[in-house]
C-alpha cells in the first residue's frame, strides 16, 4: 500500500509542468504602451506552453536595460538590433547600411535567419557567457527627416547637424563620410535635438514620428525622404541555460509566425505619416547613395562589425526583389 502511495506522489510530481520563472528587461520608447512592449507581451503568454514563466520589466532607456541585462538583473532582454549586434554579429547585422530597401526584403531576410537551419549560428559565446537569439520583429526602415526641405542632397547636406546613436560603428563612419557634424545620441534623445533645432537632420522609422512628436520638427518645410538609409530589428536575446530546453527553437518559430501582423503594423505607421512631407530622390541620386553605402557595409564588414555570411544572405534577398539593381552584377558582397 506503502508503494502505491509513493509511486503516486511520484506521478504527480513528474506529470505537474515545471516553469521556470525567469526576468525579461523590455526596452520601448513607449513603455508598457508601446507596440515592442505588446509583443513582447505575446511572447510571454505564448512561453508558458513551452514551461517558461517570463516576468516582463518595462525599460524607456536602452542603456539601462542592457546594463541590468548584463548585470544579472534579468535573463533575457529585448532591444534593438544595433545593441543587440554585441551578442549576435549575424542576427545584428540584418540591420547593415543600406542593406534592406523595402519591407519585403525584410520579411525575407528574417525570415530566413530565424529558420531552424541557422539554430547554429542563434547562440553565441561572448567573453565566455552563452547568448540566443529568441526573437527577431521588424521595427521598420529608417528614413531620412531634414528641417528643410531643400537640403535633398548629399552636398547641401555637407556641415549639417546629424543626431547619430554613438555606440553604433556604422552610423558614425557614414556621418564622417557624408562631412556631417556628428551629435552623438541615444534612442531616448535624438528626436528631441530634432525637435528642439539641436541638430538638423535625423534618420528613424515611422514607428518613431507620432510617439516622438517628430512633426514639431519638421514644421512647415521639412521633409522625409522616401530613401531607406537602414532597417532596424529588435532582437531579444536570453541566456539559454535559464531557460526550458529549445526555448530558443520554440520562440524562434513563435517569432515567424508573428511576422505576417508585425510588418502590417510597420506599413500602418508608414502610412499615417503625412504625405506631404514625403519626398522622393531621383533615380541618379539613389543610386549615388546606394553605392556610398554599399561601399561602407564592406568596409564595416572588412573591419569585422558585420558578419560576412549575412552580407551575402542580404545581397541575395536584396537581388531576388530586385533583378536589375545595379549591385547584382557586382562581386565583394
Amino acid at each position: 500500500m506503502k508503494n502505491g502511495i509513493l509511486i503516486a506522489a511520484l506521478m504527480t510530481v513528474f506529470s505537474t509542468t515545471t516553469y521556470a520563472k525567469v526576468d525579461i528587461c523590455v526596452f520601448d520608447l513607449l513603455g508598457k504602451a508601446g507596440e515592442s512592449y505588446k509583443m513582447v507581451e505575446e511572447w510571454a503568454l505564448a512561453a508558458k506552453s513551452w514551461n517558461a514563466d517570463l516576468n516582463l520589466i518595462p525599460y524607456q532607456d536602452e542603456a539601462k536595460a542592457q546594463n541590468d541585462f548584463e548585470d544579472g538583473k534579468c535573463d533575457g532582454v529585448s532591444m534593438t538590433s544595433m545593441r543587440a549586434r554585441k551578442y549576435n554579429k549575424f542576427a545584428g547585422s540584418i540591420d547593415a547600411l543600406g542593406a534592406i530597401t523595402s519591407n519585403s526584403i525584410a520579411q525575407k531576410a528574417i525570415t530566413y535567419v530565424l529558420d531552424p537551419r541557422n539554430k547554429h549560428r542563434m547562440v553565441t559565446k561572448v567573453e565566455g557567457d552563452e547568448f540566443e537569439v529568441a526573437v527577431i520583429a521588424q521595427i521598420g526602415l529608417a528614413y531620412v527627416f531634414v528641417h528643410d526641405k531643400n537640403i535633398n542632397t548629399i552636398e547641401k547636406g555637407k556641415g549639417k547637424r546629424f543626431a547619430y546613436l554613438h555606440y553604433d560603428q556604422a552610423q558614425k563612419m557614414i556621418v564622417e563620410r557624408l562631412e556631417l557634424v556628428g551629435v552623438p545620441s541615444e534612442i531616448s534623445d535624438f528626436a528631441k535635438k530634432f525637435n528642439n533645432n539641436q541638430v538638423d537632420v535625423i534618420a528613424a522609422p515611422a514607428y518613431a514620428y507620432k510617439p516622438l512628436e517628430i512633426a514639431k520638427g519638421l514644421g512647415a518645410n521639412g521633409a522625409m525622404f522616401n530613401f531607406p538609409v537602414i532597417n532596424l530589428t529588435g532582437d531579444i536575446i536570453i541566456r539559454p541555460d535559464k531557460f526550458p530546453a529549445n526555448f530558443g527553437l520554440k520562440s524562434r518559430d513563435w517569432a515567424i509566425k508573428q511576422l505576417p501582423k508585425n510588418f502590417a503594423t510597420v506599413a500602418r505607421l508608414e502610412a499615417e505619416i503625412p504625405a506631404k512631407y514625403k519626398q522622393g530622390l531621383s533615380a541618379e541620386d539613389k543610386r549615388r547613395y546606394q553605392q556610398m553605402l554599399r561601399d561602407g557595409r564592406i568596409e564595416l564588414t572588412k573591419l569585422g562589425v558585420y558578419d560576412p555570411v549575412m552580407m551575402g544572405v542580404l545581397k541575395r534577398a536584396r537581388c531576388t526583389v530586385e533583378r536589375t539593381n545595379f549591385e547584382c552584377s557586382l562581386s565583394g558582397e
